[in-house]
């Protein structure tokens, strides 16, 4: 019976407009842009860079877990705050694949003509300036959602909220 009215509430119901407060995230790997909701609102629509093939930028829901700023470039050992750093100037790292927030991540970049195109090794690229704004906005414990499409982005929102509230009736 509950599944019934769950359903009946869904399918019938007006666009569902939630009273969402935390900040959340979509990438879109197609597009090559990142939309910011707040609220339930969209606040923004960034342009950015994803990975050189379409496996290197995981598509799915996860979880901001760190975030840093000047972050230090492990893989050739340059400090945060150096111009030859390609992470550029914040890093808001994500659980994907696994992983603690320090391999996947939104963050800086050192070549903003890269923005727009696919051409990372897995982690989405985004103006400094974008990020730095982004990085205020976004606490740890915000959900990321990327994904492979190029559907807009308020009606993916609007599932997400659907299949989350449908979670929380269960």
């Amino acid at each position: 019976m509950q599944t019934l009215l769950i359903f009946l509430l869904l399918a019938f119901s007006p666009p569902y407009h939630p009273e969402v407060t935390d900040p959340f995230i979509i990438v879109s790997k197609e597009t090559n842009q990142l939309a910011f909701f707040d609220n339930g609102k969209l606040e923004k629509v960034y342009r950015v860079a994803t990975g050189a093939t379409q496996d290197l930028t995981p598509a799915g829901l996860f979880t901001v877990t760190v975030k840093a700023k000047d972050p230090y470039y492990r893989k050739k050992d340059i400090p945060g705050g150096d111009p030859k750093n390609p992470l550029g100037s914040r890093w808001i790292g994500f659980d994907a694949k696994g992983t603690d927030g320090r391999i996947y991540g939104i963050h800086g970049t050192n070549q903003p003509s890269s923005i727009g195109e696919n051409v990372s090794q897995g982690c989405i690229r985004s103006n400094n300036n974008e990020v730095e704004q982004l990085y205020e906005q976004v606490p740890i414990g915000a959900k990321i959602l990327i994904v492979e499409n190029d559907r807009d982005f308020l009606s993916l929102y609007e599932d997400y909220v659907r299949q989350e509230m449908k979670k929380r009736l269960q």
